[in-house]
Formats: structure tokens, C-alpha cells, sequence
């Protein structure tokens, strides 16, 4: 199949065309024809944009329009015997399939997700056999390929019903590797998978990469925490600085603990659910933060002076218990967002675990403020 030169009309109507910058998007290094069509070769390899535009949606940035059009795409110079894979509009997904292809010749479908990933757009149900099914008609792809075969992710099978698929279009499902990265040597074995390539694995890296979404997301909470932590250290005066110092090192520090701490530990804190793993860790959070404070006699403690001691300085015990009231169901709250990105529970687990555990998470927050202006009016 060779590359043609494109008009611009017909380059108007391909996937991607920007009508108001009248360019194709970077990843579009030319077209390929196929009948009567013309189809957007992508490149394989990503540009320093590329790289930076997945680090800025990692933080939120940009995130809403980091999108793929749909449609249908060209990789290295594919015929109608070539493999048809089937992906998701966001675009990160999008690179990360792109960036493994090298050297392959392979259509791809790029279904409409809303900018969701696989794996999560399966279970909203973007994801799914409607968008699929109106895929295979909308771009004709009985006339692009003559066999009847669709290379779908494994993590999209929750949103995707093979048979009906086959009943409906005549096409037959084949589920690839969970990850990219094993495509070629999917394909190379005549689309047979090993057991590694069925296994979805949670890994400390990928964890970790859904982290700095989460801390940008926590804004709210810092606020809340700031403001919490300028109440406690009133009066102000001598000493007022150094409780505003313990009560932020507290409070801002549990909204790191559940968005950092929590999924790097999280396969091993005890129980299974995810509230209870980030309520003990927010608890064992504030119960050191206390320590210290009380031990180092911060705050207008006094020398000698403990935690246990009532009403012997800032740091009391009243004040002590109420950090770990706030905290624990900080970190319980932040840490029930992970539940989407794991691989250890169901979207129907995390939705009755959500509505399980957000009365004691208010309750314990209500208590803990209580608590703690209770403790700084009163002195216990």
C-alpha cells in the first residue's frame, strides 16, 4: 500500500484534522490508501511533546483534552491481510500502543472513550460493544481487511460481549496481552498469549504513576488542613509558630501519606479494604507526629513533659488523639480513590466499600475537629 498525496478536502476528513489550525495532529506522519479512503499513517516513535504532554496529564494538566479522535489508523504499511487492533481515545493509552509498534504493519481502531483509558472506559461502558459495533460499521472495516479478526486489550473484556459482537458484525474478538509492551510477541506467536501476558499485576512503578493525579486532586484537603492547623495554633503570640509548624507537618502530611505512602505500602497494610488499610495508616501517621511533637517538648512543652501528660502543653493528649481522628479518615478517604487503578478489587467492591465507609469517615472527622478545639479550650 503507498503513501498518496492528500488534497485538502479529503485530508479534512480524516481522524485528527484540526479544522481551525487546518494541520493533522504530530502523530500523523502521512496517509495511507485503502480503497477509496485515505487513512492517517501515526509514527511509532514519541516526540519530547509527546513525553511532557504524559507528564503534565499525570498532574492534571490538560487532562480533559488529552484525547485521540476516534477513527481509524495506519501503522507502517499495512494491507488487507494485516492484524486490526482496537484501542481508546485517550491519548495516553494511545502512546503507549503506538510507541510498541515499530516495525509492524497494523490498522487500529480508535474507539470514542471520552478520553478514558481501556480499562476504565470497560467499566463506564465507553468501552464497550455499542461503540464497538457502531466502529465497524461507521469506518466499513470488511472492506479494509479480508479477514474477520478484532485485536481487543484483555482489560477491555468487562465492557466488550465477544458473541454479540460476531452476531452482530460477522467479526470475531480475539483478546490480546494486558499490556502493550507483549504485542509483538503476541503476534509473532500467532496471537497466542502466555500466561504472563493474562496476568494484570499492580507493580510498585504503576502505583506510583497515579500518584501525582491524586496529590493534584487533593487541593481541597490542603486548604482544609491549613485552615484547621490556623485554628489549633490561635492564640497568636510566642510559641503560636511552632504549633502552626506541628499542626501542618500533621495534617498537610496525612494528605501526602494517602496520596504517596498509601500506594507504595498498599499490598502490604493489613485487611483487604482499602478505608480500613488508609484509616491505619493515617492513625499511625498522627500517633508519630504526636510523639515526636510531645517528646520534643515543641510547642511549649515543657522538658520531661509527654503525650500522656495532660494538659502539660500544646501537645496534650486530647489534642493528640483528635490529629488521629482527622487523619485517619484523610488518608481512608484519598486512599479509596487507588481502588479504580488496582488490581485487587471489583468496581462493584469499591462501590459498596465507598458507601460503607463514608458515614464513620465524616463521623470521625466531626469528632476529631470536636476534639481538638475541646482540648485546645480546655487544656486536656
Amino acid at each position: 500500500m503507498q503513501l498518496k498525496p492528500v488534497n485538502k478536502k479529503a485530508k479534512s476528513s480524516l481522524p485528527g484534522y484540526s479544522k481551525l489550525e487546518g494541520t493533522l495532529p504530530p502523530y500523523v506522519s502521512g496517509y495511507v490508501a485503502a480503497g477509496d479512503r485515505f487513512v492517517p499513517r501515526i509514527s511509532t516513535r514519541l516526540t519530547a511533546k509527546d513525553k511532557l504532554g504524559g507528564i503534565a496529564v499525570r498532574w492534571d494538566i490538560g487532562r480533559d483534552s488529552y484525547i485521540v479522535e476516534p477513527g481509524l489508523y495506519a501503522v507502517g504499511d499495512p494491507d488487507k491481510t494485516s492484524p486490526l487492533l482496537v484501542s481508546a481515545n485517550y491519548k495516553l493509552s494511545f502512546d503507549a500502543l503506538r510507541k510498541e509498534l515499530g516495525g509492524l504493519d497494523l490498522w487500529i481502531v480508535v474507539l470514542d472513550t471520552k478520553g478514558v483509558n481501556v480499562w476504565c472506559a470497560a467499566g463506564k461502558g465507553t468501552f464497550g460493544t455499542p461503540e464497538l459495533l457502531d466502529k465497524i460499521a461507521r469506518l466499513r472495516l470488511g472492506d479494509i481487511v479480508s479477514h474477520r479478526l478484532l485485536i481487543l486489550p484483555q482489560l477491555g473484556a468487562p465492557g466488550v460481549s465477544a458473541p454479540e459482537i460476531a452476531r452482530v458484525s460477522s467479526f470475531r474478538v480475539v483478546w490480546g496481552p494486558v499490556r502493550a509492551a507483549d504485542l509483538k510477541a503476541f503476534l509473532e506467536a500467532g496471537m497466542k498469549k502466555t500466561e504472563g501476558m493474562r496476568r494484570v499485576e499492580f507493580r510498585l512503578a504503576d502505583r506510583m504513576a497515579v500518584a501525582p493525579v491524586e496529590i493534584a486532586h487533593a487541593w481541597p484537603f490542603f486548604l482544609g488542613a491549613a485552615a484547621l492547623s490556623i485554628l489549633g495554633a490561635l492564640p497568636l503570640g510566642a510559641g503560636s509558630g511552632g504549633r502552626l509548624g506541628i499542626l501542618l507537618t500533621a495534617t498537610w502530611g496525612s494528605v501526602l501519606v494517602g496520596s504517596i505512602a498509601f500506594p507504595a505500602l498498599l499490598p502490604f497494610l493489613p485487611t483487604k479494604a482499602f478505608s480500613i488499610k488508609g484509616a491505619a495508616l493515617g492513625a499511625l501517621w498522627a500517633l508519630l507526629c504526636a510523639a515526636i511533637a510531645a517528646g520534643s517538648g515543641g510547642g511549649g512543652l515543657g522538658p520531661g513533659a509527654g503525650f500522656m501528660s495532660p494538659g502539660s502543653g500544646f501537645m496534650s493528649l486530647g489534642l493528640g488523639a483528635a490529629l488521629i481522628l482527622v487523619s485517619a479518615p484523610v488518608v481512608s478517604f484519598i486512599g479509596l480513590n487507588f481502588t479504580g487503578s488496582s488490581t485487587f478489587t471489583s468496581q462493584g467492591g469499591a462501590k459498596l466499600e465507598v458507601e460503607r465507609s463514608i458515614a464513620p469517615t465524616i463521623a470521625s472527622l466531626i469528632a476529631g475537629i470536636g476534639l481538638g478545639g475541646a482540648a485546645r479550650v480546655f487544656g486536656f
